[in-house]
């Protein structure tokens, strides 16, 4: 080996006159055209390769491409077009002739070898006296796939050559150090993958299956488009890759994985030729119902009919670089003709494709010989059509910026050139990375009035339009403009879709619903699923005393303290205010019986006054009675101020107005209590024990019993008395209005002091039972006063427990039924003898069972 090594360096050094050699040879280009400064091009005009595996035994060669892809050829002839175009302006690049050499290869490997082909020349060997000469391209224009451009950019960015693309869309050559000549002038697939993200919530679409190919085209623009679609709340399903060279089962995992999933859209980041194996694969098995959304590479492609189930696209989405028009093209393409290119064997094989003939020294033998007539100028083809020039377009403007900053270049004046000091270019020894430091940038609008220049990343601005793909006339799959997409502006004004009405996929005749769970309405919330993406929920009702009034709503929101949800639980409304009112049933009864207690009192009264001078109304102390009377008739009434909207004042008045009337009437039933006692305790004949007990002293008696009530009340009231208040803790759906007790000291001190006057009354009454019959009403006070503490010690208990207005209902019935029983107890049988047994109101009958005692009132 260092012998071989020193024979090919004394080969070299005899050579004195040739320094620079090429090793190995390099194919020479499909199209060509002379110039002072060249430009590159490489496309594909045939696809699909047989499967070779290298050995290395030899050197590789060139593989033989099979299919046509007429659009790649006419992108070349579009490159060819504004080149032509650019060298017959006078006011560009004036006195410089533009040349190309356009590469027909297939095939990353292929490719790349067509670019070092551009790169190094086509020269053999260069001389010590024009190596600066050199037969190298001023830029490369392509190429369409984003994997061969990854690799061109690679190789040829080390020597500072610009790589200007009209198609690779990947996002990873955003990467400077990785890429730091490649510019492109169609939007990075990481604009794509928003604008995609966007287009699916805008039509609710939140659970979706995402296929890529397996290249970095395909991985890159997945990822990215998961990463923009989980930013807007979208989730996938499922994340597929493969390649259409791949193995079989990888593909029939995928249409599994489709068939048994329940996403019916399906975002496929592929190129035409996958998406084509797809396609056919369901449509063998009879998969349907589907929306597919698409990536640029496929969504516009001529040669989806080509496939068997090109039928299940109808109806796919997706984003694509705006249509435009260039003037003159359509002249140009289909003044294409073989003799123009005499070296170019694919030129030919075009010519017999499209007319179906032989031209003169093929091999084709079963065609007829072409009569060398033949013209595109009445052909309709794919070739020809220019009404919708898209990424054609993109080539075009891929020519004129490399000649927008050549025309910078040679433009540069001393001193205000990019270099250092201001300095400009050789024209007549122009470096590559001096080309590259002026397309860097270039900004200038095309006849469109499309502005054209690149970022920091060479990318250019964003602008798409969202195709709806439909069955043409024809009988082919077109592209029709339902939307628009522009990075430039402000998000919420990015994406617009326009009054187009949409084709939706499986024959569909309004939007699709993709989503793992039913949107939740307004009243429930969402709670997430168990070991599932966001989008996966449950649709729970918001809990008590909360709302929703949004669908879809992740938390409920608590009503405020005065509202209370509807019966939907999507709207608060104020809470029903509860409080014992006249309008309903159990108040208007309370206050009719409260009515009749008065009235019976009045009718009670009458009948005494009445009556007043008849042996029994004076025996039973008349003056007492007539103010117990009066007392009742007060505590019947003061049961009407529980009924009613509590306010500041009926609050204060209710529980005053109650202990004080009962007060009054406990002092008369204790008086009356006291006489009959002392009455009939004396037991000496003219015994004077009544005169320490007359009508003076049991006036004061009642009044002093009666006042001290009355303190009670006042202290009660100035220190800290009842008022209204809305009581939220019984019932969370209504309000309680009720009058709170202030001092619950002074409303027990109040009832304290009305229980320690009735335990009197009825231990004296009690020990006054065994007295005379007909003097003797102490058993009928002892009778009331049980059944006025029977009522209130069960008062206090049901009091505490009962809710709201039903407290205060049980209050009314303590106070009612005390005062009934007194009413019914002490006056219903004298009231009996009045009217019923007038014979036993006599002074007679009264003393007829008397021995021992006379008494005198």
């Amino acid at each position: 080996m260092p012998l071989l090594k020193l024979v090919f360096l004394v080969l070299i050094m005899r050579r004195g006159d040739s320094v620079c050699r090429l090793l190995g040879w390099a194919e020479p280009p499909e199209l060509y055209q002379d110039g002072n400064l060249i430009l590159g091009g490489i496309f594909s005009f045939r696809t699909g390769q047989d499967g070779i595996i290298y050995t290395f035994q030899e050197v590789p060669q060139v593989r033989t491409c099979k299919n046509f892809n007429v659009r790649e050829f006419k992108f070349a002839q579009t490159m060819i077009f504004a080149i032509n175009e650019i060298n017959r302006n006078p006011e560009m690049l004036p006195d410089v002739k533009l040349g190309y050499k356009i590469y027909d290869t297939c095939g990353t490997m292929d490719i790349l070898r067509a670019a070092l082909a551009l790169m190094s020349g086509q020269k053999r060997e260069i001389s010590e006296n024009n190596c600066t000469e050199r037969d190298t391209v001023q830029a490369i224009i392509g190429h369409s796939g984003s994997r061969p451009t990854i690799a061109i950019a690679q190789i040829v960015g080390r020597f500072h050559i610009p790589v200007v693309s009209h198609f690779a869309t990947c996002a990873c050559l955003n990467n400077r150090k990785e890429y730091p000549t490649f510019f492109r002038t169609i939007p990075s697939d990481l604009y794509q993958s928003k604008a995609l993200a966007q287009l699916v919530k805008h039509f609710g679409w939140t659970w979706i299956g995402a296929i890529a190919v397996e290249n970095e085209y395909g991985l890159n623009g997945m990822a990215a488009f998961i990463h923009a679609a989980q930013e807007n709340g979208v989730c996938i399903e499922y994340s597929e890759s493969f390649s259409q060279t791949g193995p079989a089962h990888r593909l029939q995992r995928i249409v599994e994985t489709i068939k048994q999933s329940t996403s019916t859209v399906i975002m496929a980041f592929m190129s035409h030729r996958e998406i084509k194996v797809l396609a056919t694969e369901l449509y063998k098995q009879n998969v349907a119902g589907l929306q597919w959304v698409g990536s640029d590479a496929w969504i516009t492609d001529h040669s989806l009919t080509d496939s068997q189930g090109h039928s299940i696209l109808v109806g796919s989405l997706g984003f694509t670089v705006t249509r435009a028009q260039i003037p003159g093209l359509d002249k140009h393409l289909r003044e294409v003709h073989p003799s123009q290119f005499p070296d170019s064997q694919f030129v030919k094989d075009f010519w017999e494709d499209v007319f179906d003939c032989s031209l003169k020294g093929t091999a084709e033998i079963q065609r007829k010989k072409c009569s060398g007539f033949e013209s595109l100028q009445d052909i309709e083809s794919q070739f020809t059509d220019v009404s919708a020039l898209r990424f054609t377009n993109n080539v075009y403007k891929s020519v004129y910026a490399v000649a927008h900053a050549l025309h910078k270049l040679f433009k540069c004046e001393d001193g205000q050139g990019p270099f250092s000091s201001g300095g400009c270019a050789d024209t007549k020894h122009i470096q590559q990375w001096q080309v590259l430091q002026y397309l860097s940038t270039v900004n200038f609008t095309t006849k469109e009035g499309e502005q054209i220049y690149f970022d920091s990343n060479g990318d250019s601005p964003a602008r798409y339009e969202l195709v709806n793909l439909r069955r043409s006339n024809k009988g082919t799959m077109e592209g029709v403009t339902v939307g628009f997409y522009d990075a430039s502006l402000a998000e919420s004004h990015q994406f617009i879709m326009n009054n187009v009405s949409v084709v939706w996929g499986g024959g569909q005749t309004k939007v699709p619903v993709s989503v793992c769970s039913e949107s939740c309405p307004s009243g429930t919330h969402m709670a997430l699923q168990k070991g599932k993406p966001i989008c996966c929920y449950d649709c729970v009702p918001c809990p008590s005393g909360e709302i929703s009034n949004l669908t879809n709503s992740i938390h409920c929101m608590k009503c405020p303290m005065e509202y209370w949800p509807n019966t939907h639980r999507d709207a608060c409304i104020p809470k029903t205010i509860e409080f014992l009112a006249y309008g309903e049933i159990m108040g208007s009864l309370l206050a009719l019986f409260s009515l009749l207690g008065v009235f019976l009192t009045l009718i009670t009264t009458l009948v005494f006054y009445c009556h007043k001078e008849t042996p029994l109304v004076r025996a039973n102390n008349s003056e007492l009675s007539f103010l117990l009377l009066f007392s009742l008739s007060l505590c019947f009434l003061c049961s009407l101020t529980f009924i009613g909207r509590p306010s500041e004042w009926s609050c204060m008045l209710r529980h005053t107005a109650f202990g004080i009337t009962f007060v009054l009437c406990i002092s008369c039933v204790l008086g009356k209590t006291i006489v009959v006692l002392m009455a009939f305790r004396a037991t000496l004949p003219g015994s004077n024990v009544m005169k320490w007990f007359g009508p003076a002293q049991q006036r004061l008696s009642v009044l002093a019993f009666t006042l001290i009530q009355v303190l009670i009340c006042i202290v009660w009231l100035t220190i800290d008395p009842p008022f209204p208040f809305k009581n939220f803790l019984h019932f969370k759906e209504k309000i309680i209005f009720e009058c709170a007790l202030g001092s619950a000291v002074g409303f027990w001190a109040v009832l304290g002091y009305i229980a320690l006057l009735a335990m009197l009354c009825f231990i004296l009454a009690f020990l006054a039972r065994k007295l005379p019959d007909n003097f003797n009403e102490a058993k009928f006070i002892t009778f009331s006063m049980l059944i006025f503490c029977a009522v209130w010690i069960t008062f206090i208990p049901a009091y505490v427990s009962s809710p709201g207005k039903f407290s205060v209902a049980v209050e009314i019935f303590a106070i009612l039924a005390s005062s009934y029983g007194l009413l019914f107890c002490i006056f219903l049988p004298k009231c009996y003898i009045i009217i019923l047994k007038p014979e036993q109101n006599t002074k007679k009958h009264l003393m007829g069972k008397t021995t021992n005692n006379d008494i005198h009132y």
